[in-house]
């Protein structure tokens, strides 16, 4: 039996005109993250999480930021891949515990959502994706609402 920690981080900034994508959830909010894709930092954290665990390099091997293909995706559709790249090399998500930092909105009322839309891609229980948050008390440019960051470890398994 064959067990390997992961760890991810990602961040983006937060600009006007843009949907603010978190874990899968559109929340409401006057700035949304700016990126190539839907800017979701909580799954873009996971998705490295698990490629590292299994050594399999980062998101941005396996999804460019320069190719066109992924311009606008679903992070959910990168998860998905992501996971599925994991699973092809034998393994199996055993728990997530992740944390997100930005100043606002307040996330609390969207962390079971966020779990139930993150769980059945994984093939995990709700149970298995803890997803907590935080603020920098108004320091650096997570405390001024420049941007937000993510932070994601991630236990495999070998199957």
């Amino acid at each position: 039996m064959s067990f390997r920690i992961g760890f991810g981080v990602d961040f983006h900034q937060l600009v006007t005109e843009r949907e603010l994508w978190i874990g899968g959830v559109n929340i409401p909010h006057s700035k949304g993250s700016l990126g190539h894709s839907d800017a979701d930092v909580l799954l873009h954290a996971i998705c490295d999480a698990m490629l590292g665990a299994a050594c399999m390099g980062d998101i941005g091997v396996h999804f460019p930021d320069t190719s066109s293909e992924f311009k606008n995706i679903d992070s959910k559709i990168l998860l998905k891949k992501s996971f599925d790249l994991i699973s092809s090399a034998g393994y199996r998500i055993v728990n997530i515990d992740s944390t997100l930092c930005l100043e606002l909105p307040k996330i609390k009322p969207y962390i079971q959502q966020m779990q139930q839309t993150i769980a059945p891609i994984l093939s995990l229980q709700i149970s298995d994706v803890s997803i907590k948050a935080t603020t920098t008390e108004k320091m650096g440019f997570i405390g001024r609402e420049e941007g937000l960051a993510a932070y994601a470890t991630i236990l495999l398994k070998s199957i």
